[in-house]
């Protein structure tokens, strides 16, 4: 991931959910036309679209005090699929707002970016944020990025979490036993937050994972193959010299 040697500075870049804030922007600029006769089609006022995206990235920086951004984009295959390949299935019938590729495309060419094929946009603020190669604070609403250490800003809630490596992992955990249905993974059956607290306790670990699922009828290799669909990755989860995924694996 060549453009950590972009990141080599004292500034705190602001690693920024392309993925989420473009959707925003293309969704409500998107209109109903009624043509008559029961003819009804849609369109998008892109240049609106484009307007909006730019005042909220430069809200963004206002608000944090950085002019250091990197708009973070999915592209490409999705290595989940890999480990799971059902993973995201309930999303083959959403369609993305009219207009949506063409405003990526303007991002690209207005906007430092990055992507990655076979990552999500998650993970590459998550391997960006955990090289700790420079200052960094991630700006995204998406609960999947509280499994990562340091700085997030959630700008629905107007907050800024300071998240330690332990706290990163208690999240990790937890979205581990209880699945995600917006991203087509079931977790452990029968948990939700509630229960997935009282199984980690003061004490969260993956061990106590495990153990849940085998109650559960099911195995490690399931734990595991959930896990590894919850895991946004950080770092370590990277080899960067072969541009690989390094499928996560629990500690021995």
């Amino acid at each position: 991931m060549n453009v950590l040697q972009s990141l080599c500075n004292d500034k705190t870049t602001l690693l920024i959910d392309g993925d989420i804030y473009l959707y925003q922007a293309c969704s409500a600029c998107e209109e109903e036309v009624d043509w008559g006769d029961d003819i009804w089609s849609l369109y998008c006022d892109l240049k609106q679209a484009k307007k909006m995206f730019a005042s909220r990235i430069k809200e963004f920086q206002e608000i944090l005090g950085s002019d250091e951004i990197l708009i973070c984009l999915t592209e490409g295959n999705n290595f989940r699929k890999t480990v799971l390949p059902d993973y995201k299935g309930n999303r083959k019938k959403t369609r993305k707002p009219v207009g949506y590729k063409a405003l990526v495309q303007w991002c690209k060419e207005n906007y430092p970016c990055h992507s990655q094929d076979t990552l999500e946009a998650d993970d590459i603020m998550g391997i960006l944020q955990s090289a700790k190669v420079k200052p960094t604070a991630i700006v995204s609403d998406d609960k999947d990025l509280k499994t990562i250490p340091g700085k997030l800003y959630r700008p629905m809630a107007d907050e800024m979490l300071q998240i330690k490596d332990l706290e990163a992992d208690h999240w990790f955990y937890m979205q581990c036993l209880m699945g995600d249905a917006t991203d087509g993974y079931s977790g452990c059956p029968r948990i939700g937050p509630k229960t997935a607290e009282k199984i980690l306790g003061n004490h969260p670990s993956w061990e106590l994972v495990a153990q849940a699922y085998i109650k559960a009828g099911l195995t490690r290799a399931d734990a595991i193959t959930q896990s590894r669909c919850a895991r946004i990755l950080r770092w370590s989860d990277w080899d960067a010299e072969n541009e690989q995924v390094k499928l996560w694996e629990p500690d021995k």
